[in-house]
């Protein structure tokens, strides 16, 4: 049986692919997902800005999951060589997923005028990263996680660059921007390499801990907890550094909390960092070496993350064509192309509780798959390829 000591690590990752499928169901099926923003405290409600701002947590969580796990997993098999192949093949191997498979389920445009650098394919970047520095002392990796985290919003003070290659070299490891590619291609990076490299180095080092006994895992679980919430609340409240987006006092003091807790996620800033990890942090300590029904079956997902992920996207959009065509639109109305999803301009979608019900139809759908996968994976651990999906 599974050390219960990862029990809290499958709980975690699962519990965040979850929640994360609501966001791109929102983004797929809302009726009002083309013209309203969901963090726009202008305009938004506040059922419609926590479905939004519930998901920020999902991807952070991910990228330190995966730095834990490969921490674990170099511990595992002793070898160091044959950890940093792993982790560039594996990395080649989610940037190349990235654009083709992810990338597809995603538009569903046959033509590819969308390319979008996002969590994969900066996870993958990160591991071949990875593969470079891990050897080094904690205390190092700890430090360059530090100054990657706490320093990144500093570096919105340099001017833009004109030069078209530092341009894309600036977006790609810094600052998301948009890339034309002739009149109807587009590359688009949303997850700048560097500021979610620090979220990773920052598992991969969180991931020693899971060496160490019981009572003093849980004390250094705590004090890092404790570190990055209180860090969050008083960096926040200055409100001078940490964020592009300083919070407001607003008409009331519930959208006044909303204002505050609204951080910035592309590039992740400071505070955004600080806000996601605290969740993170709290919820391992919180279920560290315990076994319940609930963690059990949030594990089902994520002991599979990528198979989830991949297949989700798919089910996702082939329920939104559907709901399309159910709703009196044809093929004709369709609209594919840059940055769009194949939804007609105006009028198609469903309300924010039609979300809530298709996305635990989905979820429930996937549970049984998610189950097979991962019973089939961990009973043919021959299998190296499987470690890839």
């Amino acid at each position: 049986m599974k050390n219960n000591r990862q029990q809290s690590i499958d709980f975690l990752r699962g519990l965040v692919m979850v929640i994360m499928a609501i966001d791109h169901i929102r983004d797929l099926m809302l009726t009002s997902e083309i013209t309203q923003d969901p963090t726009d405290l202008a305009s938004t409600t506040p059922s419609l800005f926590f479905t939004r701002w519930i998901t920020h947590f999902c991807a952070p969580t991910f990228v330190f999951l995966s730095g834990v796990s490969a921490y674990l997993s170099s511990r595992k098999y002793h070898d160091w060589e044959a950890t940093k192949r792993f982790l560039i093949t594996r990395g080649l191997w989610l940037i190349l997923l990235e654009f083709t498979i992810v990338g597809f389920g995603i538009w569903f445009d046959i033509q590819f005028r969308s390319f979008l650098f996002q969590v994969i394919g900066s996870i993958g970047t990160g591991m071949i990263l990875l593969a470079f520095v891990f050897k080094l002392s904690p205390k190092v990796l700890a430090i360059i996680s530090l100054v990657l985290i706490f320093g990144h919003n500093a570096l919105g003070l340099v001017p833009a660059f004109e030069n078209p290659v530092l341009k894309f070299l600036w977006a790609l490891f810094i600052s998301p921007n948009l890339f034309p590619i002739g009149s109807d291609h587009m590359v688009m990076v949303m997850y700048p390499v560097l500021p979610w490299f620090g979220i990773m180095l920052a598992g991969f080092v969180v991931g020693r801990l899971y060496e160490l006994d019981p009572l003093a895992r849980k004390k250094n679980l705590t004090t890092l907890f404790s570190f990055t919430l209180i860090a969050f609340i008083v960096i926040r409240a200055v409100n001078i550094y940490g964020d592009p987006r300083p919070w407001s006092v607003q008409e009331s003091p519930f959208f006044t909390i909303l204002s505050f807790v609204n951080t910035t996620k592309y590039a992740p800033s400071l505070l955004f960092t600080l806000m996601t990890l605290s969740f993170a942090l709290g919820i391992l300590l919180l279920t560290d070496g315990k076994e319940t029904p609930l963690m059990r079956f949030f594990g089902v997902y994520g002991k599979v993350p990528l198979f989830y992920y991949l297949i989700h996207w798919y089910i996702i959009h082939s329920l939104t064509l559907i709901m399309v065509f159910m709703q009196g639109f044809t093929w004709e109305s369709l609209e594919f192309g840059v940055f769009k999803f194949g939804r007609p301009a105006t009028g198609s979608g469903v309300s924010l509780g039609g979300v809530y019900l298709v996305w635990i139809g989905v979820v429930l759908s996937l549970y049984p798959l998610c189950l097979w996968y991962g019973k089939y994976k961990a009973s043919h651990p021959e299998k190296q390829w499987l470690r890839y999906l």
